[in-house]
C-alpha cells in the first residue's frame, strides 16, 4: 500500500512542483549578499566582539563557522506558500563545499542519539534529525532546508455545526419553561442515556484509531516532503527568484496579501462555524482584492539605515488612494508651525473630500458577500451618502494635521487622588506637585463656515471652556499643564505652551513646506536633542542617561515619510535612521553601540 501511496505523489509531485522555480509565492524573502557585501564585510559582522562572545556561552552559538561554509556574497532566500494544499517554506543558501557541509552535519549531531541520518542520491545529500520534520538537502553549490508545515486535523472532536447553521440570527431561540420539566426517575434516566449517547458521538474515534490516522498523515507528509527534494535536485538545481522582489535592497521581502488573508479565514473557519458573524468574514478576502501585495525592504550603508514598506494596490484602489494623498495644503496652518525645529514632529496631510466621497464605493466594496443582499449592501451605502454631506462634512476636518513635541518644563500641577472615609463616603484631595510635562501642540484645519466656533461657544456655556484673551482654556487640565484652544480663521490649534508659535516665516516653517509639496507624511525626532531634555529633567536615573547619550552620540535623528504620488500603483512609506558617524556601515556602528551598552 505504500508504494501505490509512493507512486501517486511522485506523480502528484511532478505536476504540483514541477515548475517551482518559475511560480508566484505567497511570500518571499531574499538576502541580497551581492548587494550588502559591496556596503560591508558580512566576515566582519559575524566576527565582531558582540557576536563572538555567544561562542563559548550557553547558546554555543558560533556564527563565524557559518561564514566559512556559505556564500555570504550571494543571494539567500526564504520563501513559500501557506494557502496550497501542501504549505510549505523553503531556505535556500549558496555554499562553498559540499563535504564541509556534510562534515557541519555530522558535527552537529554528536549530542544525539544514534548516528546520523545521512543519505546520498548522488546529485544532492540529505540529512534528516530524528523526530523531527526538517529536512536539509545540499548539492555542490546549495543548501536547501525544507519542511512540509500542514498540521494534521482529527475529526475525533468535531462539533456538528449544521444546528448552529439552521438558526438565523434573526430567530428567537426556543425557550423551556421551568414548569415543562419533568421529574420522575423515568425521565431523568432517560436524559442520562441520551447524553452518554452523545458524548460517544461527540468523542468519535478511539485513541488507537488517532494514533494510526496520525501516522499515516506524518508517513504521507514525508514521503511528499522527500519527492519535494527529490523534484528540486534532480534534474539540475533552480534557485528560486521572484520578480516582487527589490534587488537594489539589501534585503528584500514580498507579501502575497490575498493570500495572507486567506489564511487568516481558513484559521478562523471552524471558530466562525459557531458564529453567526461569520458572514461578514469576506470582507477580509475582498481587502486582498484592493490590496495585492506589500514589500518591506532594507538598506544599510554608512550613515543611515532605512526602511521602506511598499503597499501595491490594484488599479481601482490606487486611483482612490492617490486621490486622497494628493492633497493641496491650506497655508495658513503654517503660521503655527514653530520658527525653530522642534525635537519631534509629524505632519500629515490627507483628501478628506476625497476619502469621503470613495467612501461608499469602498464600503461596498469591502462587503461583498453571497450571504449579504445586493439590496442590504445598497440600503448601506445609500443611508451613508444621505447622511454624509460630502461638501459639509469634508471641512470639518479638511485634513491638514500637525503634532510637534518642543520641549519638557518643569511646573507645578494639581492632582486628586479619590478615596473613601469612614463613613464610606467617597473623597477628593488636590495636591499640587511639580513634575516635568511635555510642551506640544496639535494643529489641524476647519473651513466649515459655523462648526468650529458653535463648538467652541458651546463648550463656553457648559463651563468646559474659559476664554482668554484669543483663546479658551480647558477647564481641568491643569496636570498637563493647562491646555487651551485656539481658533484662527480655518487653524485650530490644541496645545498647553505658547512660545512657539510664529507666522510661518521661519527657517522650520519653509523647510516642512519644502517637505510636503512631495510627501503627504512628514516626521522627524531629534534623538540628541531629546536626550538634552531628559538630561534635565532630573528624573531619570544616571545609568539611564549615559546609556542616552551614548545613543545620541552614535545617531542624530529618525525621520519618515511617504510621496504623496503612487508609482506602478505603489504607495512608499520610509523610515531611515541616521548616523551621526560616517566611518564605517550601520550595522556594525550598530554592534559598537550594543557592545558598549552591554558592559
Amino acid at each position: 500500500m505504500k508504494k501505490f501511496y509512493t507512486f501517486i505523489l511522485l506523480f502528484a509531485m511532478h505536476l504540483t512542483f514541477g515548475q517551482t522555480n518559475q511560480k508566484q509565492y505567497d511570500y518571499f524573502v531574499q538576502f541580497n549578499g551581492n548587494q550588502l557585501s559591496k556596503k560591508v564585510n558580512i566576515a566582519d559582522i559575524l566576527n565582531h566582539p558582540l557576536i563572538s562572545k555567544y561562542k563559548d556561552g550557553p547558546s554555543n552559538l558560533d556564527l563565524a563557522q557559518y561564514a566559512s561554509l556559505f556564500q555570504t556574497d550571494q543571494k539567500s532566500t526564504i520563501h513559500g506558500n501557506f494557502t496550497d494544499s501542501i504549505p510549505y517554506y523553503q531556505v535556500t543558501i549558496p555554499i562553498k563545499n559540499k563535504e564541509a557541509v556534510k562534515q557541519f552535519f555530522i558535527h552537529q549531531h554528536t549530542d544525539s542519539v544514534g548516528p546520523p541520518i545521512i543519505q546520498d542520491f548522488g546529485k544532492y545529500v540529505v540529512y534528516t534529525k530524528k523526530d523531527q520534520k526538517i529536512s536539509f538537502a545540499w548539492n555542490d553549490n546549495y543548501l536547501v532546508i525544507v519542511e512540509f508545515t500542514k498540521k494534521y486535523v482529527s475529526d475525533r472532536y468535531k462539533w456538528d455545526t449544521t444546528a448552529v447553521d439552521s438558526v438565523s440570527v434573526d430567530e428567537p431561540y426556543e425557550e423551556i419553561a421551568v414548569g415543562s420539566v419533568e421529574s420522575n426517575d423515568k425521565k431523568v434516566t432517560e436524559s442520562d442515556d441520551a447524553e452518554e449517547e452523545d458524548e460517544e458521538e461527540y468523542t468519535g474515534t478511539s485513541n488507537a484509531d488517532y494514533e494510526k490516522a496520525k501516522a499515516d498523515f506524518d508517513y504521507l507528509q514525508a514521503e511528499q516532503q522527500h519527492l519535494f527534494i527529490k523534484s528540486l535536485f534532480e534534474n539540475g538545481f533552480i534557485a528560486p527568484n521572484s520578480d516582487k522582489i527589490n534587488a537594489a535592497a539589501d534585503i528584500s521581502s514580498w507579501l502575497n496579501y490575498s493570500s495572507a488573508m486567506s489564511t487568516l479565514n481558513s484559521s478562523y473557519g471552524a471558530l466562525s462555524q459557531l458564529s453567526s458573524y461569520n458572514k461578514f468574514l469576506p470582507m477580509q478576502n475582498n481587502f486582498g482584492k484592493l490590496v495585492k501585495g506589500i514589500n518591506l525592504d532594507f538598506y544599510f550603508d554608512n550613515d543611515n539605515a532605512r526602511i521602506e514598506e511598499v503597499v501595491e494596490y490594484s488599479q481601482p484602489m490606487a486611483s482612490i488612494v492617490e486621490k486622497m494623498t494628493n492633497r493641496k495644503i491650506n497655508k495658513n496652518i503654517f503660521n503655527y508651525f514653530p520658527d525653530e525645529k522642534p525635537l519631534g514632529y509629524m505632519s500629515y496631510h490627507l483628501n478628506s473630500k476625497a476619502v469621503i466621497e470613495n467612501f461608499p464605493s469602498l464600503t461596498a466594496e469591502l462587503f461583498q458577500s453571497p450571504k449579504l443582499l445586493k439590496e442590504d449592501i445598497t440600503l448601506v451605502t445609500d443611508l451613508i451618502s444621505t447622511i454624509i454631506d460630502e461638501e459639509a462634512t469634508a471641512t470639518l476636518f479638511d485634513g491638514d494635521l500637525s503634532m510637534f513635541f518642543y520641549n519638557m518644563k518643569e511646573a507645578e500641577v494639581t492632582t486628586k487622588s479619590y478615596g473613601y472615609d469612614e463613613n464610606y463616603e467617597e473623597t477628593v484631595t488636590e495636591q499640587k506637585i511639580k513634575k516635568s510635562i511635555p510642551l506640544f501642540s496639535v494643529v489641524f484645519t476647519s473651513t466649515h463656515p459655523t462648526f468650529g466656533d458653535k463648538l467652541i461657544q458651546l463648550g463656553v456655556r457648559k463651563k468646559l471652556l474659559v476664554q482668554k484673551g484669543d483663546y479658551y482654556q480647558i477647564a481641568g487640565t491643569e496636570e498637563y499643564g493647562t491646555l487651551f484652544i485656539k481658533k484662527d480663521k480655518d487653524v485650530v490649534v490644541v496645545a498647553n505652551t505658547l512660545d512657539y508659535f510664529n507666522t510661518g516665516k521661519g527657517s522650520f516653517a519653509k523647510e516642512a513646506k519644502n517637505a510636503l509639496k512631495k510627501n503627504y507624511i512628514s516626521g522627524k525626532l531629534n534623538l540628541a536633542g531629546l536626550a538634552n531634555v531628559y538630561n534635565s529633567t532630573g528624573e531619570t536615573r544616571k545609568t539611564q542617561l549615559n546609556k542616552i547619550k551614548r545613543i545620541t552620540q552614535q545617531f542624530n535623528d529618525i525621520t519618515i515619510e511617504s510621496p504623496k504620488k503612487l508609482i506602478d500603483n505603489k504607495l512608499v512609506f520610509g523610515f531611515k535612521l541616521n548616523a551621526a558617524k560616517s566611518d564605517k556601515n550601520i550595522i556594525l556602528q550598530t554592534l559598537d553601540l550594543a557592545e558598549e551598552l552591554s558592559k
